[in-house]
């Protein structure tokens, strides 16, 4: 895939800026392949560049104190993580792996700054990302706390369609049940019943290496009568 035209599909900042601007970020950009496993970036590392999805998926985990992991986070096409440690200039606080075979771009910190400099459309979009993702881990602490592993499995996908975070991805998402499974922390079987239920009420339907979801806000406010 053209650096351009990926940028233009899977990253809604690039659009927000000057052509001038367009030309340093396609100049920049690093454009890499991984295969399902592969690490893109690991925990105690110096940040160095912000990291967008072209492809794939990705899941990012954060360990506790005890050295288990404490949340995971998936990430689909279109979606850049990783802003936090650049503007702290600081380690990795979190393992990136290639949840699938991947297509990841990098622009490195250096581009990224400037864009904070001269961009305040690109600074707008930024604190709205930041801002969402405040709030995207807020509602994992509390769905991960919640009973049910139906009520998990419908936040982890409602997570994933998030359309500040990951913007133009439509109500369709590529994912296998074991991915699924994986990010919301529940077996692959119980992952397929859970899609199943969610399915009887409607909200989604099960597709072919994907899900297509029919009420996103009734996967996000699922399970919420035993978060009361």
């Amino acid at each position: 895939m053209h650096v351009v035209d990926a940028l233009s599909e899977r990253a809604a900042w690039f659009r927000l800026l000057t052509p001038e601007l367009q030309e340093r970020v396609r100049r920049d950009t690093l454009i890499t392949a991984y295969e399902a496993g592969a690490i893109v970036e690991r925990k105690g590392e110096r940040a160095t560049a912000w990291i967008g999805v072209l492809s794939g998926l990705l899941k990012v985990s954060v360990g506790n104190s005890e050295g288990k992991i404490a949340s995971m986070t998936g990430v689909p096409a279109g979606g850049w993580i990783g802003e936090g440690s650049l503007l702290k200039n600081e380690e990795r606080k979190y393992d990136v792996v290639a949840l699938r075979d991947c297509q990841v771009a990098r622009l490195p910190a250096h581009s990224f700054n400037d864009l904070l400099d001269q961009s305040i459309a690109f600074n707008r979009y930024l604190l709205h990302q930041l801002n969402e993702r405040v709030a995207q881990f807020i509602g994992k602490a509390e769905y991960n706390s919640l009973s049910t592993p139906d009520a998990r499995v419908a936040r982890c996908l409602a997570e994933l369609f998030n359309p500040l975070l990951y913007p133009g991805k439509g109500l369709r998402l590529d994912i296998t049940q074991e991915e699924i499974g994986y990010l919301a922390r529940v077996s692959r079987q119980r992952a397929n019943q859970a899609l199943r239920q969610l399915e009887n009420e409607g909200l989604l339907l099960i597709k072919y290496g994907g899900v297509q979801v029919l009420d996103l806000d009734g996967l996000k406010r699922y399970g919420d009568e035993y978060a009361a």
